[in-house]
């Protein structure tokens, strides 16, 4: 028994053996048959690769052909092909560029065999979880296979052949032979290709043993966007590329931290570019397509130079031609500075589609160099509309003749000012738009909310930094601005019956296998038509008699705002930084910026030149629409004309004989009553002041200041006052105190207040304080001269303004009264004050702050 128990043992133990090397055994199996499987699959899309390769391989050296693009009349106005390029062998490369670029494109590149699958399995996984096509992930193999063979298409089946065509390069080609035809021919932007094409245009370096650090990783971050990237067009952009190429190469043990260093720091000098040779018409246009269609479309620039595509484009080459036109004259412009020219750039927008009707990246420009079209500056006063004004209406309830307050006032800690130191105390909101003044739009906004001012701009495109929440913005005062094609975006709104459509220039784009991508408009109702209404009929004062933007007009139908921003340098800071005009008629937009690329104590816009940016405008569209039927702004559906919408308000009162003379211990204020006026306000500005300040107001037509300073000169201006209603401001009248550092010539010593009754007020003679002499504020001869029965001849006064505005008419200067018997001291003259005429120089704005077209102070 004990024998027949153990045989069942020695039986189980084979059982289990047997087993075990059944599990080995079909493992085995299945591992070769996956590999079987794999090697299959590799094998299969190798071949695919190859059969590509073999069947394309001249293409990895010469392109497919010219991509044409056409205006709106369907005409050809440039060719985009890509330009000879001088091809380098791997060994001419020096070892920092190769590193640069396998650090940045491809880190593993000389492990792989041309298809990288542990970075692969990474984007793909992140691309599962995004819900997008397969992105990121490209092998340098891959780029050049892509560049070479493939279309942009984002689909799993392009990504796939990409991947076969890279396996069969990288099976057919060396390494170094891979990494010389990829840096030999990838795009690098504004028409370089390869790489020593690239040096050569960025940085005009020849021999790329001569290249530096800086200029290495400038090139190296290039290929991934080289429109987005280019230190010509974009220099921040760029900057900040070199930093992460940098960063790359030191965190890949490539380059010390010390060198990494130096090499970020440096800023690129656009001097040591080579200018592209231009061939087609209209390059900021073309530029500015290439742009568009990668950025709406992902087509490359590289596809787009040798892709052979059709481009049709909404450009208007009548348009076109006269913008150019006006940009080569240079009466338009103040005259260049010592190292560079007063810049400017335009664009006009097709109202009812958004479409470029034309658009121009600066005076003189080159293809590939700074487009500033559609880069941000500060906009000034012409954001007005978008963020306080329109709003106002659209949100609040305001209307054309809404009473707003322009009183000299802070909100908090911002203490924004009216660019002649003068507030009428109310206006209406047309007025407030017509003269460009800065308190009321301030006082608006602070009403409205900042968030309600800004919601409502951006339905319109504008964009705002975070920093952005302040009052400041009523003005422009912005952190980064907005570009003239976002102004002209804006605006056009305005003339659409509050319908916003975004600027495009490419109506659709046909490539070379039949394809066609269009445009697909997206146009959105962004404000009410009787808002829309409101703001044109408003902003067609800007442009009329009185108005600040009068040298905009060319004869048609027109609405638009002028802009300006203040110079923020000592002692400059009347003068301006950036100017603007944004004008509408009933089927175009257009937007002027007008400035320095570089502001600086040598290169800013002169106060008698800052209304250059309307003339630009008025020279450009008188010409671009000739031959385009004139039509006027159509009153939508209900709407009236402000003036029905409320009970006009009350015609204001002025006084515009206001006099000044010293008196004794004072200065002496007279004036003829105004009409139904019974309280004025009384203010002065004294020396070194900027701004008026209010003194006490007066119940009759005289005032006395007693609180002057000997030899000061001091400024007045009245303001009629009924209750809360003010009236318009006077002429200003200004006088200079005797003392014994007088500003102007002194007074004959006989009329000097003297002993013996020479001068005084009761003198001997019968020379009375006003005699019979010449003592009225006509700018021509003093006040309260003497000329009794002495010998009273007065001296001729000096013109104050001789050193002011040098092409504007002078009045002559004031007169010293003489010294008659008994005649007091004469007064000194300003030259005849005007009511307020609208300033023909728009004002400026410092970098975090804007002022009001016509010469407003910082916001701040």
């Amino acid at each position: 028994m004990a024998a027949s128990s153990k045989t069942p043992s020695k039986g189980k133990k084979p059982k289990k053996k047997g087993n075990a090397a059944k599990v080995i055994l079909g493992v085995i199996i299945a591992a070769l048959l996956a590999l079987i499987c794999a090697m299959s699959i590799y094998l299969v899309v190798y071949l695919n690769g190859l059969k590509i390769l073999n069947a394309n391989i001249d293409k990895l050296d010469d392109a497919l052909g010219a991509s044409v693009i056409y205006d709106a009349d369907k005409q050809e106005i440039a060719k985009v092909i890509k330009e000879n390029r001088e091809n380098v062998k791997f060994e001419q490369f020096p070892k920092q560029l190769v590193n640069a670029f396998v650090a940045t494109e491809d880190r593993r590149f000389f492990e792989h065999a041309g298809v990288d699958f542990w970075s692969l399995g990474r984007a793909v996984v992140k691309d599962i979880i995004a819900r997008s096509a397969v992105e990121g992930g490209s092998t340098i193999t891959q780029q050049l296979a892509k560049n070479v063979f493939l279309n942009s298409d984002k689909t799993f089946f392009r990504k796939g052949t990409e991947m076969s065509i890279a396996l069969a390069i990288d099976n057919q080609f060396t390494k170094e032979e891979i990494l010389e035809k990829y840096l030999n021919r990838i795009y690098f932007g504004s028409q370089a290709y390869g790489v020593k094409a690239a040096a050569k245009r960025y940085f005009g370096v020849t021999d790329l043993k001569d290249l530096e650090l800086w200029q290495i990783a400038t090139l190296a971050g290039l290929p991934k966007a080289p429109s987005k990237y280019s230190p010509i067009s974009d220099p921040e952009a760029s900057k900040d590329r070199r930093a992460v190429v940098l960063r790359l190469m030191t965190d890949q043990g490539l380059i010390t931290e010390e060198e990494r260093a130096q090499a970020a720091a440096v800023d690129y000098d656009p001097k040591k570019q080579t200018p592209v040779a231009q061939s087609d018409l209209f390059p900021s246009f073309r530029d500015y397509v290439i742009k568009e269609a990668y950025d709406l479309y992902g087509v490359t620039d590289e596809q787009i130079s040798n892709g052979g595509y059709k481009i049709y484009t909404t450009l208007n080459s009548t348009a076109q031609k006269a913008m150019d036109k006006a940009y080569t004259n240079a009466k338009l412009f103040q005259p260049d500075g010592p190292e560079q020219p007063m810049q400017s750039s335009m664009v006009i927008l097709d109202n009812a589609s958004g479409g470029i009707v034309a658009m121009i990246g600066g005076r003189d420009y080159k293809s590939g160099t700074w487009n500033r079209s559609f880069k941000p500056r500060q906009p000034g006063s012409s954001f007005k509309p978008l963020v306080v004004y329109a709003p106002a209406i659209e949100k609040k309830g305001y209307l054309p003749t809404s009473i707003l307050d322009d009183t000299k006032q802070e909100f908090g800690k911002y203490a924004p000012r009216n660019y002649d130191g003068q507030y009428l105390g109310q206006v209406d909101m047309t007025y407030a738009i017509k003269k460009s003044k800065n308190i009321p739009a301030v006082w608006t906004l602070s009403k409205i909310g900042i968030n309600t001012g800004k919601d409502f701009a951006k339905q319109l495109g504008i964009t705002f930094d975070e920093n952005d929440n302040n009052l400041a913005i009523a003005l422009g005062g912005m952190t980064k601005g907005e570009s003239p094609l976002q102004m002209a975006q804006a605006y056009a709104a305005f003339a659409n019956n509050g319908v916003y459509n975004q600027g495009h220039a490419i109506l659709k784009i046909e490539k070379s296998d039949g394809t066609i991508i269009d445009y697909k408009a997206e146009p959105k109702k962004v404000m009410s038509e009787k808002t829309s209404w409101y703001m044109t009929q408003m902003m067609k004062e800007v442009v009329t008699s009185g108005g600040t933007g009068t040298k905009a007009d060319f004869g048609r139908p027109l609405a638009g705002k002028t802009g300006s921003t203040q110079l923020d340098l000592k002692g400059l800071e009347s003068h301006y930084r950036d100017i603007w005009f944004v004008g509408y008629t009933p089927q175009w937009t257009g937007a002027v910026w007008a400035g320095f690329d570089k502001t600086d104590s040598k290169h800013y816009i002169r106060k008698n030149y800052s209304d250059r940016a309307n003339m630009v405008f008025s020279a450009v569209m008188a010409e671009a629409m000739k031959g385009i039927p004139v039509k006027d702004f159509e009153r939508p559906s209900g709407g009236k004309p402000i003036e029905q919408e409320k009970p006009p308000v009350q015609e204001k009162k002025s006084v515009t004989d206001l006099r000044a003379g010293w008196q004794n211990s004072g200065v002496r204020l007279s004036w003829t009553a105004a009409e139904g006026t019974s309280a004025y306000q009384v203010f002065r500005k004294g020396p070194g002041e900027t701004d008026f300040g209010q003194l006490t107001p007066s119940n009759s037509t005289e005032y006395m200041d007693q609180t002057v300073q000997p030899g000061g000169t001091y400024e007045y201006y009245v303001v009629p006052a009924n209750g809360d209603a003010a009236g318009i401001q006077s002429n200003v009248a200004s006088v200079t105190v005797p003392g014994t550092e007088p500003t102007s010539p002194p007074a004959d010593p006989n009329g000097d207040n003297g002993d013996n009754g020479n001068g005084n007020n009761n003198g001997n003679g019968s020379g009375n304080e006003n005699g019979n002499g010449n003592g009225n504020n006509n700018g021509n001869n003093g006040n309260n001269n003497g000329n009794g029965n002495g010998n009273g001849n007065g001296n001729t006064g000096k013109d104050k303004d001789k050193d002011k505005d040098k092409d504007k008419e002078k009045n002559p200067g004031n007169t010293n009264g003489g010294s008659g018997n008994g005649g007091a001291s004469g007064g000194t003259a300003s030259p005849t004050p005007t009511p307020t005429p609208p300033p023909s120089e728009p004002g400026g704005t410092g970098t975090s702050g804007s002022r009001d077209d016509d010469r407003q102070q910082n916001n701040g």
